[in-house]
């Protein structure tokens, strides 16, 4: 189910200044409203307290030509030889002057295509991107500010000629039922220009921090360990927070974030949220007594997820394998109508596990990729009481039945959290920050299974 945030007040729109007079303008926001109206129309206005959130939010064209399947490199905001190529190509496509730079005409086609392609109608001046800046309204944190006012800094990197960062400085509060005399207010500090302008400014925005509270960085982009501004910004927070539903390279990215985490960085990928019904239906199935002794038996592992990114699918099963305490042993690919990958693991007792992840080509697909279709748990023990079969419920359990997985055992309908955006999930997760074991566990047997396919 989708979370409404709360309405926002307006406090001060986008305003334009210089970088220098960011943290004055903000001081001057809380003098002129800190204190309600002598009529009492309206009330005190404080600046929130909670922490520090910085966005990096690249540039919308990459990020559509690597959904359309144009570009399948970093996403970076970098307009680099990859990106000219891929653009070029979509001018072709597209019928326009093959430049090589962006464009708005480019950018509308783009975004027309994406709209066609999910089956909907967007206004053309709408991104079609699963979760793109605004800068023009607070709607980008609507969700994380409706649960945890905070201080927002945005980096929007821009193709075009280097003509400095653009700052805008504004304050929106979430209206609470249970506090309407007082509104405590998110801050928005938006910093625009082109990659090697907000790579000169980078160096200040650790003195735009909120000193003595959490500070988190949402990398809305793939890991980029050497890329100059993530280096400093990730320095700088307590954490990094990606979501592999974006990734282009899906395996080379989740082997990037195990590396992070390995120098030490505390790292949360939103996609793995997307993963907890699943989990959750997973361990109970095996809580009745008379099946969890069957757990042990589980030989046969089928995962389908819907085509094009796999990074649930693989997370899903380090999760199980983590829990289970099976080490990967050898992988095996193969391609068509079905991306199909076969894991094989050592168990207790030299038991020989086979796992199975298999991308489903679907008619249509939301904004998240990748998510999961269907799972069946089963043993080449024929009494044993494992069997399991859990489904979504838009894509059925039909491929898992025609194999006879459905025949006996559990079978359970998972309801999905893909249709909460991203930023909903992000503000679940900030309120219970810090380091995810959990996750990091299961993305380490992840990374092995991986390892052995780059061998």
């Amino acid at each position: 189910m989708v979370t409404q945030s709360a309405p926002i007040f307006s406090l001060q729109a986008p305003k334009d200044i210089s970088v220098s007079e960011i943290e004055a303008e903000l001081n001057q926001i809380w003098q002129s409203y800190g204190v309600a109206g002598e009529d009492g129309g309206m009330p005190a206005a404080t600046r929130a307290k909670t922490f520090t959130l910085i966005v990096y939010e690249p540039e919308e064209t990459q990020q559509l030509l690597a959904a359309l399947g144009y570009y399948s490199g970093p996403i970076d905001g970098i307009p680099g030889p990859r990106t000219a190529s891929a653009i070029r190509e979509a001018q072709k496509v597209f019928g326009l002057e093959k430049t090589g730079k962006s464009s708005s005409e480019l950018l509308i086609k783009l975004r027309e295509e994406q709209s066609k392609r999910r089956g909907v109608v967007e206004n053309s001046s709408t991104s079609a991107t699963a979760y793109a800046m605004d800068t023009r309204s607070p709607a980008v944190a609507d969700a994380i500010a409706s649960r945890n006012p905070c201080r927002i800094i945005a980096l929007c990197p821009v193709t075009g000629e280097d003509e400095g960062v653009k700052a805008q400085v504004s304050a929106y509060c979430p209206i609470q039922k249970q506090s309407a005399t007082t509104l405590i207010c998110c801050e928005y500090i938006t910093l625009t220009g082109t990659v090697e302008a907000l790579e000169r400014v980078v160096g200040m925005v650790p003195e735009l921090l909120i000193g003595g509270l959490p500070k988190f960085l949402w990398w809305k982009a793939t890991p980029e360990p050497d890329n100059s501004i993530f280096k400093r910004l990730a320095a700088s927070c307590n954490s990094v927070i990606f979501d592999s539903n974006g990734f282009t390279q899906v395996e080379t990215n989740l082997l990037r974030l195990q590396e992070l985490i390995d120098a030490g960085m505390v790292i949360f990928d939103i996609n793995w949220s997307r993963l907890a019904a699943w989990q959750e239906l997973t361990a109970e199935a095996f809580d009745p007594p008379q099946r969890r002794a069957a757990l042990g038996e589980v030989d046969r592992v089928t995962i389908d997820y819907e085509k094009g990114n796999s990074a649930q699918a693989l997370m899903f099963l380090g999760w199980l394998a983590s829990r289970l305490n099976w080490r990967p042993t050898k992988v095996t690919a193969e391609t068509g109508d079905y991306d199909i990958k076969r894991f094989y693991f050592v168990a207790e007792g030299d038991r020989e596990i086979e796992a199975e992840i298999a991308g489903v080509p679907t008619a249509s697909s939301g904004d998240v990729a990748g998510d999961l279709v269907a799972l069946r748990l089963t043993s080449t023990n024929p009494s044993a009481n494992c069997s399991t079969v859990l489904c979504s419920e838009t894509s059925g359990c039909m491929r898992m039945e025609a194999h006879g997985g459905a025949q006996a055992g559990i079978v359970n309908q998972v309801t999905s959290l893909a249709d909460q955006s991203a930023e909903e999930l992000l503000s679940q997760q900030l309120q219970r920050w810090g380091q995810d074991v959990l996750f990091e566990e299961s993305l380490a047997v992840t990374a092995q299974m991986l390892k052995l396919g780059n061998g």
